[in-house]
């Protein structure tokens, strides 16, 4: 059943899709030629709705092809964007270089950019609606994907807990197979040598397999009975924790080799986007912040005798030690190598509490970036005493130290800062590391922006 809802929600995405393609060409035509005066002679609006026409195929065939028109049910919204963005940039890129190669067609470039900007943006919103349909839909217990679990180990128990806390990820596991009845509230169905005989009696949409390691003698047996039925087949492995979100395989001489720890900024080409980026939006906030920074800089001297800026020694990437920059908010004191700050500080000045409140004190950090040190978006840097400390106590903490730190991070705008979980913080510098992408870096910018609204300090 799973299978023909999801042909047909395929079929009500790609109608929809070409549908709002009209609408998208029309107002881009009365943006470019009545609202901003085109100029005089330009070709009719008949011209381009065939123009849109002629997209259609395009635009089915490079969808399809970038994946998105499979299932995003358990993808977040994110992804499907990221796809959508770059497959319109693509349509557009193959549109220019049509209308370059053939001159004859005198199709207003402008318009076509206004097109495809605007086909993103209503095809975007059209697609998170559908979302939030389906989403209360899987809540009430439509669009449900049945699963047929193996295993009751630690693997089993994780995987069920996921599934049943989020509801909205619509799928339902209604048995499981075992070694023993161990999982109270899902049907126990028995052995692993029964699966045959269960698949015989059931059709699940999908057969998941979370076997502990010392059951891995049967897992040949349990796929090629699955297989043997005609049933998708997904793989939880034993060393599962130890895989990032998006694993990559290498293969040498016939052998596939996970790679535990892909980043997708050890990619020379993603390295360059990001410290591009960084480089203009540090030279730009500089710019517009060295007001504030002027005014900060003589509070802090008139405050209390000292330096203006306060330099501390933080592990950055690649583990070297580097100095970030703030504007000093305390008075000079001893404790700046190992102790944090509370908001109740006695060491802070009047003037200090005041920047620190707004965050102005984390404005010389734009210097921090501009150097290389430190990136816009990234894990927050620690001091050397902490880090020593936590990796002994927290798992796969220093994997943070593989990127730049930064200003702000995805950790920082999830509310961990300041005196929160290292754990919590940690699992999101690592979801940050794993899963980084320039639109991710973008949201995580404008997100800061509006809990800056909010006069929180980002820590």
């Amino acid at each position: 059943m799973i299978k023909e809802n999801q042909k047909t929600l395929n079929q009500i995405n790609g109608l929809t899709d070409v549908l709002l393609l009209f609408p998208c060409m029309l107002l881009a035509y009365f943006i470019r030629f009545m609202l901003f005066q085109g100029e005089p002679g330009h070709i009719g609006l008949s011209y381009y709705l065939y123009a849109t026409v002629c997209i259609i195929p395009l635009l089915w065939f490079v969808y399809s092809l970038m994946g998105l028109y499979d299932s995003f049910r358990a993808k977040n919204f994110l992804t499907e964007f990221s796809l959508l963005l770059r497959c319109n940039i693509i349509l557009f890129g193959l549109m220019l270089a049509f209308f370059f190669v053939f001159k004859e067609f005198h199709l207003s470039r402008w318009t076509l950019f206004i097109f495809f900007a605007l086909a993103t943006l209503f095809i975007t919103f059209k697609r998170w609606f559908l979302r939030r349909i389906l989403r209360t839909l899987r809540e009430k217990g439509y669009n449900l994907k049945h699963v047929l679990l193996i295993g009751c180990g630690e693997q089993a128990r994780t995987y069920y807990q996921a599934i049943h806390q989020d509801r909205t990820l619509g799928f339902c596991i209604d048995s499981y197979l075992g070694p023993r009845d161990r999982l109270p509230g899902i049907s126990y169905l028995g052995s692993y040598e029964a699966l045959s005989h269960v698949l015989d009696r059931i059709n699940p949409d999908e057969v998941v397999i979370a076997l502990e390691a010392e059951e891995y003698p049967y897992l040949q047996d349990i796929i090629v009975n699955s297989e043997k039925h005609g049933v998708k087949v997904s793989l939880i492995p034993f060393y599962s924790r130890f895989m990032p979100s998006h694993p990559v395989y290498d293969e040498v001489g016939g052998i596939a080799l996970v790679n535990i720890r892909h980043i997708p900024l050890d990619n020379i080409g993603n390295a360059f986007l990001k410290r591009t980026m960084d480089i203009i939006g540090s030279l730009l906030l500089i710019l517009l912040t060295s007001p504030l920074m002027l005014f900060a800089a003589v509070g802090v001297k008139l405050s209390s005798p000292g330096p203006i800026l306060f330099k501390q020694e933080r592990v950055g990437l690649n583990k070297q030690n580097f100095y970030m920059y703030k504007f000093r908010s305390m008075r000079v004191n001893d404790r700046q190598t190992t102790g944090w700050s509370t908001n109740a500080d006695p060491r802070k000045t009047k003037f200090g509490s005041f920047i620190r409140k707004f965050s102005i004190d984390e404005l010389p950090q734009f210097f921090n970036v501009l150097k290389g040190d430190m990136s816009l978006v990234g894990p927050r840097p620690e001091l050397p005493f902490f880090v020593n400390q936590f990796k002994e106590e927290i798992p796969l903490y220093m994997v943070k130290h593989q990127v730049r730190p930064g200003i702000t991070g995805w950790a920082q705008v999830n509310g961990f800062r300041g005196d929160t979980s290292i754990q919590g913080r940690i699992e999101h510098d690592l979801y940050y590391i794993e899963n980084w992408t320039f639109l991710l870096d973008i949201k995580i910018l404008f997100m800061t922006v509006f809990r800056f609204a909010n006069s929180e300090k980002l820590k």
